[in-house]
């Protein structure tokens, strides 16, 4: 188990970026999931989702350290359940991620290429728009030295904007998609078609809730 000092080190906001990396590991793996989904490559997608599910674990046990030795008198630049609130929201992505990864593993994917078009810029804008988080998540310590407000509060409030906007991106690609699978899905069986509605709502969580996260730290910066 981490110790308090471990998780903190010099910054009290270090435990939600150490733990925001292990998010970033899930996704970065579920990426590889895709690809080897891409090529059709059924073994490597059940390997990789095994190891997905391990980090989501890791990512799992991290917050639970995070919450367990989060004493509540610990002076806090925010308030503590806004943090603690903070890390629900990013475990949640891992979560998600995970959740997206079991769903190709529970069936072949069929109608791939009818689909394929839409459905990986669909997941590529929807994995930016985590980044994107993760990079607001980085820039925390910067607004603790400017105590949360000028020209550094105006950068994160921009990012958060940008993330909005590839997130209103990616439910505009998530739309065009399913109306797709609902105009030309007809070849489909039903398990093929829901299938592809479950995993389509997957991956279109990853970008809501990345979108969410980046938008709780706006309302951090309003709070202060």
């Amino acid at each position: 188990m981490l110790t308090i000092a471990r998780l903190f080190g010099k910054s009290p906001f270090a435990p939600l970026q150490s733990h925001m990396n292990k998010v970033g590991n899930c996704i970065e793996k579920l990426t590889k999931v895709i690809e080897a989904l891409s090529k059709e490559e059924l073994t490597k997608i059940e390997r990789l989702v095994e190891d997905l599910s391990q980090l989501e674990h890791e990512a799992d046990l991290t917050k639970n350290d995070i919450r367990n030795q989060l004493p509540k008198s610990l002076f806090m630049p925010i308030d503590r359940s806004h943090f603690l609130e903070i890390l629900s929201l990013q475990d949640s992505i891992a979560d998600q991620a995970e959740d997206a990864g079991i769903t190709l593993t529970l069936r072949p994917l069929d109608g791939f290429d009818l689909f394929a078009e839409d459905f990986l810029p669909f997941f590529k804008k929807s994995v930016e728009v985590f980044w994107d988080a993760k990079r607001i998540i980085e820039e925390i310590d910067e607004l603790l030295e400017s105590s949360f407000g000028g020209i550094e509060a105006e950068k994160v409030k921009t990012m958060v904007e940008e993330t909005a906007f590839k997130e209103h991106k990616a439910q505009k690609q998530k739309r065009q998609l399913m109306k797709k699978l609902f105009t030309q899905g007809d070849s489909l069986t039903t398990p093929g078609f829901y299938h592809w509605l479950r995993l389509i709502e997957d991956i279109g969580m990853l970008a809501e809730v990345s979108e969410k996260l980046a938008n709780r730290i706006r309302m951090v910066l309003e709070l202060k």
